[in-house]
């Protein structure tokens, strides 16, 4: 973990119960990252860290919203950012060595004499893991002035193009696609 001490939380003075924890997070928290195909980003996640005396359960809620590249035209669009995510975090003699170990990425291992969790890392996974995968204009908007309509052209005749090219030994095979 980079160890940026905002990000770190101090569990040990806080009593078993819930504890609610707000971030707001922008570029500037993501540029210390791997470049990102993103960008304007403006994450707020919030944090519900419920303490018990052997573990924590931490829920992210991540929502706002994100600048991102329309897969289809290549132009801006902006997207809603949405998500919850949940770490359960369990205290052990051999932190390290149990990490190795675990199977399941939702359970995570700290020494039973540590003070402080950062969370820095899950907050930058979890916020990317809420940009959706499928980045398109909808259709409503398809083809009109956001658009990138040279670019959705250039794809309308790159399709028929390769319908052009098809190989004709498979023409056969069509009669057969409907039983």
């Amino acid at each position: 973990m980079s160890g940026r001490r905002e990000y770190e939380i101090a569990f040990v003075g806080l009593k078993p119960g819930v504890h609610e924890f707000n971030y707001e997070l922008l570029d500037k928290f993501f540029s210390v990252y791997p470049a990102q195909d993103f960008f304007n980003i403006n994450a707020k996640v919030t944090l519900q860290l419920e303490k018990s005396s052997s573990f924590m359960l931490l829920k992210f809620s991540v929502g706002g919203k994100s600048d991102v590249i329309c897969d289809r035209c290549g132009n801006t669009l902006a997207v809603q950012l949405w998500d919850d995510f949940e770490i359960l975090v369990k205290m052990a003699d051999e932190p390290d060595k149990m990490n190795e170990e675990e199977e399941d990425p939702d359970v995570f291992y700290i020494a039973k004499g540590e003070s402080h969790i950062n969370v820095e890392n899950w907050l930058y996974e979890f916020s990317t893991l809420s940009i959706p995968a499928y980045r398109m204009c909808s259709e409503n908007e398809m083809g009109g002035v956001k658009c990138n309509i040279a670019a959705l052209d250039m794809l309308k005749k790159m399709s028929e193009e390769n319908e052009e090219k098809t190989n004709p030994i498979w023409k056969g095979l069509d009669k057969f696609r409907n039983n």
